[in-house]
């Protein structure tokens, strides 16, 4: 399974950090190579990612870098994802301790008995969008009918099935759909009308492309995006799942959760007030992302993290709900659904979160950031 907002990297600068991410250690396996050096009695923790190191996963890694894991008794190892990595399948297999996975991609392995929690839910708002240019014409999922419309799969298909699907339109002849890659080029090239876009990556890879009408960069302004959140078919993203069987069954794992958590969340916290500190942490992680758009990637996933409803992390029973709704009701062109039934109860706790978030008040910390305010980042030709 494979998540539409990577850029494909190379995995060859891994070693750049060995303190911040050390590839292939087993969960719960002894220490690693930099608790042996350095952490004395910490509690090996394993997090398992969905993709390589980019500002996607900011707030994980800078909660290493700050030593805000350090801080809990945790030494927490960053496990990055393959292109044949399943999150889920490492945490349900005992080679992580936990993972991060958008919450329609892990509902269906929880059906069929994968028994995993959500437990924070740290991205509130969707970073889907389906891009076109200006002269397509096509502001809302209605404007798709009659279309080349791109789609991923792969998991990532449901929002713009859900969009289209609630605007009327009949998913298996009212559009041409296109197995769209995982780039822009097909986008670029005008093969596709509208075209998959997370806000975080593929929207800024177009903004980094020299427009040949112009010789300048694309803009904004040649842009129609249709946002998911506005349509209101937007679905649960990146969560922090943990083993929803050790949670019941063992104390010091269900203790560690609420560490886990508090640290991750200070992690993204510290990535919010510094957004360009966090961008290079993640840089010397080993992420070969250009300059520019790191900090874009760092700045748009805070727009989906900040301001927080409730303080970041919690599940809001709101959106859990449209996203199990849009899971049982959409097919994609397969004809298939994500879900048959509710999810379990087990689904999704707030319990661990809640723990979390009751320190960090206690501590003064701003779990909402109800002052947020992005930056305007300037992207580079290739996002240099």
């Amino acid at each position: 399974m494979k998540h539409s907002s990577r850029i494909r990297l190379g995995l060859g600068a891994l070693g750049i950090s060995a303190a911040l991410v050390l590839s292939g250690c087993a969960s719960g396996g002894g220490t690693s190579a930099s608790s042996s050096a350095d952490s004395g009695k910490l509690t090996p923790i394993t997090l398992q990612l969905q993709w390589v190191a980019q500002a996607q996963f900011a707030g994980y890694y800078a909660a290493v870098a700050q030593g805000f894991y350090k801080k809990e008794g945790l030494d927490v190892t960053i496990k990055e994802a393959g292109t044949t990595t399943v999150p889920i399948d490492a945490l349900a297999a005992g080679d992580a301790d936990y993972a991060i996975s958008w919450v329609p991609k892990v509902l269906g392995s929880i059906e069929q008995g994968t028994n995993v929690t959500d437990v924070a839910q740290i991205f509130e708002r969707s970073g889907t969008t389906q891009i076109s240019f200006k002269d397509k014409n096509i502001t809302t999922a209605a404007d798709l009918k009659g279309k080349t419309v791109g789609s991923w799969g792969y998991g990532n298909q449901w929002e713009l099935f859900a969009g289209m699907q609630k605007a009327g339109i009949d998913t298996t002849s009212g559009i041409k759909l296109v197995q769209q890659a995982f780039d822009m080029n097909g986008f670029l090239a005008g093969d596709i009308g509208a075209a998959q876009a997370m806000t975080y990556n593929e929207y800024a890879q177009v903004l980094e492309t020299v427009n040949p009408k112009t010789g300048a960069l694309y803009q904004p302004s040649d842009l129609n995006v249709i946002n998911w959140n506005h349509e209101g078919t937007a679905m649960l993203q990146d969560a922090i799942w943990a083993n929803a069987d050790k949670l019941a069954s063992d104390k010091t794992y269900a203790a560690n959760t609420t560490k886990f958590i508090k640290a991750s969340i200070e992690g993204w916290i510290y990535a919010r007030d510094n957004p360009e500190k966090a961008a290079g942490i993640v840089t010397a992680a080993g992420s070969t992302l250009g300059t520019s758009h790191q900090l874009w990637m760092t700045n748009e996933v805070n727009k989906l993290i900040w301001p927080s409803t409730g303080g970041i992390g919690v599940i809001q029973k709101k959106a859990w709900d449209q996203t199990v709704k849009i899971a049982k009701s959409t097919k994609d062109d397969t004809g298939s659904t994500i879900l048959t039934q509710d999810p379990p109860s087990t689904a999704y706790s707030n319990k661990y979160v809640d723990a979390a978030l009751k320190e960090l008040k206690a501590e003064k910390v701003d779990v909402l950031g109800a002052s947020f305010a992005p930056l305007t980042v300037t992207l580079k030709e290739g996002g240099k």
